[in-house]
């Protein structure tokens, strides 16, 4: 009798793993049909047609009760992770006190993107107007995720790609 529990103990756990854990037909579900029919030979074996037929009769209700106790969304819920992580990898540029406007040079050439020194902060940037050669000035007009969106400034100050005032020479 205990080894028939056993059988169908294991069956039905299998069962579970394959319908829950592992879908299609696996490892898993091969060793659940094999431990129930197991059980349902010994308990023909055993006990003749009657205990047999008991066997087989308990097998179904209990292997329905778990498809439907295994299936149903509630019984996951509980044993889902319900924290959520609200920390990132890299800090944002709002995190490290970085505004628009702000000012800083050029590490890395920015061919859209590479890496900037505002302050005391080394970020990585994205041009949006022009490729951006090493040691230029630059000035944060946005954010993207963790980058920087910057642009780049002449010696006078003005965008580049913004055309500067000409001087009348004469």
């Amino acid at each position: 009798m205990g080894l028939i529990v056993v059988l169908i103990v294991v069956g039905v756990l299998l069962l579970v793993a394959e319908l829950v854990l592992l879908p299609g037909i696996s490892v898993a579900g091969i060793g659940a049909f094999a431990a129930l029919v197991a059980a349902a030979v010994c308990g023909f074996v055993r006990f003749g047609i009657l205990g047999g037929s008991l066997v087989v009769a308990a097998i179904v209700i209990l292997c329905a009760a778990a498809v439907v106790v295994s299936l149903r969304a509630n019984t996951w819920q509980r044993l889902s992770l319900k924290s959520t992580i609200d920390s990132a990898s890299t800090p944002t540029p709002q995190q490290n006190d970085i505004r628009i406007g702000q000012q800083g040079e050029t590490l890395t050439r920015l061919a859209p993107m590479g890496k900037v020194r505002i302050g005391d902060h080394t970020l990585e940037a994205k041009a949006m107007d022009a490729y951006l050669d090493p040691r230029t000035r630059i000035e944060v007009i946005g954010y993207d995720n963790t980058a920087v969106v910057v642009r780049g400034l002449r010696d006078g100050m003005a965008p580049i790609g913004v055309p500067q005032e000409r001087k009348a020479v004469g």
